[in-house]
């Protein structure tokens, strides 16, 4: 096909997966990344002795990954050691009640029913989890859902053959109510809805296959750390000759009739074939493509939570696992002042991710890396001080009163992300992590789309379009992207309009 030259903007997941895909192809692939290295919202925090993963803490589907490696004839392992965790979780509920949520589904229903909790239905739920997944992944995770040929294609008529179980019309939250009653089942479930961003009483009960990820496919850690991945991702690219511009902003992209013809920067103009963006869509159309219209419509819809993060390194050994979670008393009450009033309930989950539990090296001997997080909303003009100040002390009393931890008479580092900083660093329009939420039963095919409809060369990837956020998606998109611009390649060699 010649040296064309792809230019992908942004250094995330998603877009390195798209530069190693196209490279693969044989075009020329250049990056520009206005940070100084690459991840995105995937980037890692030092403090002191500590070493923190800055966003995403768990990886499922690996096999993507490994697809990006095998595309050069080489082992994932070779660049990213992975361990399969026995435990995606452990639950403290506001009741007292503390459960281990095992990865393997049988050992999971054993340790529900001898905490007297409904495991009969479990084992149903998960297989209609397991059934939604295997009938609509192909279709809705791995297929462009604004093209017509999707739905003529077997992974579409598979779909829509399924589509009476989709549970698409009830929410997330009566899905579960409706199986487990009001047992800690229903709020542990409820919780996947925060994979995307999204609120459990709104979002369609589909969304609950994601626990099917966790408790038949697994969940996995890199022995390095979340960043690794980042870092396996760039060292490859790098050794099949991609080109990296770190530190390089995009100030405007060139167009010429149906075309982009160049991305513009300060150290001047790339020249491109193709250009793939990776940033949030909506900052693309405001920023980098001005389009009022496009921006105003893609602004009106509902944006994804945030999050207020503390980054504590703490002199310690706690007995948590890798992933924690204490659950607020009132569940609808938090997503109801996330979404609704755009603020912090004054009872609060707190989510406690300690990577030093996998990886040795991340905090001292005898001490910890704990990121504390609790959802956010959207930065719309809040006083992020005061509520900061407010939650920290709310977090701060949680941990002491549920795990007898006085944090500060242990505390040696510490650093706090808002969403301010998380718009500020990622370019994630008020700070959403996934982009626009989904509340509501047509949010898969409401997503952003993966081509541009006025230019034929321009494709998007990354957390803000289809199929959504999250590292399987954003790999999934990159995939999608692969996809469509090859068949749009073959179509001009054809000479198809």
């Amino acid at each position: 096909m010649g040296q064309k030259t792809v230019c992908v903007i942004g250094a995330g997941v998603g877009g390195l997966a798209v530069a190693l895909r196209l490279r693969a192809r044989g075009y020329r692939v250049v990056v520009l990344e206005q940070q100084a290295t690459a991840g995105g919202k995937m980037a890692q925090l030092q403090l002191g002795d500590y070493r923190f993963d800055r966003g995403p803490s768990l990886l499922t589907l690996p096999h993507l990954l490994d697809e990006l490696f095998a595309l050069f004839g080489r082992r994932r392992s070779d660049y990213l050691p992975i361990v399969q965790l026995e435990a995606t979780a452990r639950y403290f509920f506001s009741d007292g009640l503390v459960l281990q949520a095992w990865s393997d589904p049988d050992r999971f229903r054993q340790e529900v029913a001898a905490a007297g909790l409904p495991a009969d239905r479990l084992a149903d739920y998960l297989r209609q989890q397991a059934f939604l997944y295997t009938h609509t992944a192909d279709f809705f995770l791995f297929s462009s859902l604004h093209r017509w040929q999707s739905y003529v294609g077997e992974e579409g008529r598979k779909s829509l053959r399924a589509l009476p179980r989709l549970d698409a019309w009830r929410t997330m939250h009566r899905r579960n109510r409706s199986t487990f009653g009001d047992s800690a089942l229903t709020q542990l479930f409820d919780r996947y809805a925060t994979y995307n961003g999204s609120n459990p009483y709104k979002a369609p009960a589909t969304l609950n296959m994601i626990a099917h990820l966790e408790h038949h496919t697994g969940a996995w850690f890199p022995k390095n750390g979340m960043h690794a991945v980042v870092q396996a991702l760039q060292t490859l690219a790098e050794e099949q000759g991609v080109e990296f511009q770190f530190s390089t902003r995009v100030t405007g992209l060139r167009t010429q009739r149906s075309k982009v013809v160049g991305v513009e920067t300060p150290a001047g103009v790339v020249e491109a074939d193709w250009v793939v963006s990776n940033v949030d869509v909506t900052a693309f159309y405001r920023d980098l493509l001005p389009d009022k219209r496009r921006y105003r419509r893609l602004s009106r819809r509902e944006r994804s939570s945030s999050a207020l993060i503390f980054y504590w390194g703490l002199r310690l050994q706690s007995s948590l696992d890798v992933h924690n979670l204490l659950f607020s008393a009132d569940y609808k009450a938090e997503f109801d002042h996330l979404f609704k009033y755009k603020t912090l309930a004054e009872d609060l989950s707190v989510y406690i991710f300690i990577s030093k539990k996998v990886v040795p090296g991340a905090a001292p001997e005898g001490c910890e890396n704990w990121f504390v997080m609790v959802n956010a909303p959207e930065d719309v003009g809040q006083d992020w001080k005061r509520l900061t100040a407010r939650v920290r002390e709310i977090v701060l009393a949680k941990i002491k009163a549920v795990l007898a931890v006085d944090v500060e008479q242990v505390l040696e580092e510490e650093a706090v992300v808002t969403p301010v900083d998380i718009a500020r660093e990622t370019g994630s329009v008020n700070g959403s992590l996934y982009g626009h939420s989904s509340n509501s039963p047509l949010a898969a095919f409401l997503r952003p789309a993966n081509f541009s409809s006025r230019y034929k060369n321009l494709y998007f990837s990354g957390g803000s379009v289809h199929p959504g956020g999250g590292i399987p998606l954003c790999l999934a998109s990159a995939r999608i992207v692969d996809e469509l611009l090859m068949e749009k390649d073959k179509d001009n060699k054809k000479g198809t309009p």
